[in-house]
């Protein structure tokens, strides 16, 4: 008996109008498992092959921009031919995160409790909020000294998010080189930041002054000193925008602590 009833069930249940609601109903939450299984599979299948993307893509923009930054390869000859190392640091620390790796990254930043919310003073950038935790890339010269950091940085632009690579030289205040990986600013205006001319103007400037306070600057025109890049002409919202993005990561609410233990060795 108890095996005859489910088949009767079954056959009472075929057995509905195709308009009935119960029938409906069953129909669609079994379409449904269906897709949502289907949806989980490919996501797990298809992961590994996203995060081996990203990681290309990575590579590939850290190339170019090692590549446009003046003097590279005797900087890479010095550090014997070394690629860049990936690290995950803690921001707020300044050192090296105690659990978190490069490959667990993304999820570790999936929780809310690795954000922090900036106030309206701290938020130069205009990014509401800040991750406790970012992925920077290191090379060492022959003597394990750090000789360039490569720290990514983003912030609110004109029309949506920019997003950078800034490569600062082993003393921590000039800058090597910087390129841009994502934007959303006006064509032929803002969205000039992603040139390879403009970026080039990057290289050998100076974050802060000698008594250490954050001078850098996109100007509204040409570059008038050692802390100035080339403003974008009609664009003065974008250069606006770099200027703050550069400040925030470079301050005590960004790359700081990160920045002054390097400079005092420690990393």
């Amino acid at each position: 008996m108890a095996d005859v009833l489910p088949l009767r069930l079954w056959r009472r249940f075929l057995a509905l109008p195709l308009e009935s609601r119960p029938k409906t109903l069953a129909v669609a939450f079994a379409v449904s498992a269906v897709c949502a299984a289907l949806v989980t599979g490919a996501t797990v299948i298809l992961r590994p092959i996203q995060e081996a993307n990203r990681a290309a893509e990575t590579q590939l923009r850290l190339e170019a921009l090692l590549s446009a930054i003046p003097g590279m390869e005797q900087i890479m000859a010095e550090a014997g031919g070394d690629v860049l190392s990936a690290v995950v640091v803690d921001l707020d620390a300044g050192r090296a995160a105690d659990d978190v790796t490069p490959a667990t990254i993304e999820a570790a930043l999936g929780e809310a409790a690795n954000w922090t919310a900036l106030t309206p003073e701290q938020d130069v950038a205009m990014i509401g909020r800040r991750p406790d935790l970012a992925q920077v890339f290191l090379l060492r010269d022959a003597a394990g000294d750090i000789a360039l950091v490569v720290l990514p940085v983003f912030g609110a632009g004109y029309n949506g998010t920019i997003r950078a690579m800034l490569a600062l030289h082993g003393d921590m205040n000039t800058i090597a080189g910087v390129a841009v990986t994502d934007q959303s600013e006006t064509p032929g205006l803002g969205a000039r930041i992603e040139e390879p001319a403009w970026q080039a103007g990057f290289a050998g400037k100076r974050v802060a002054d000698e008594a250490g306070r954050i001078r850098f600057a996109v100007a509204s025109g040409p570059a008038a000193g050692p802390h100035e890049v080339d403003g974008i002409t009609g664009a003065t919202r974008t250069s606006n925008a770099i200027t703050r993005i550069v400040r925030f990561w470079m301050g005590p609410d960004g790359y700081g602590p990160l920045i002054d233990a390097i400079r005092r060795g420690e990393f």
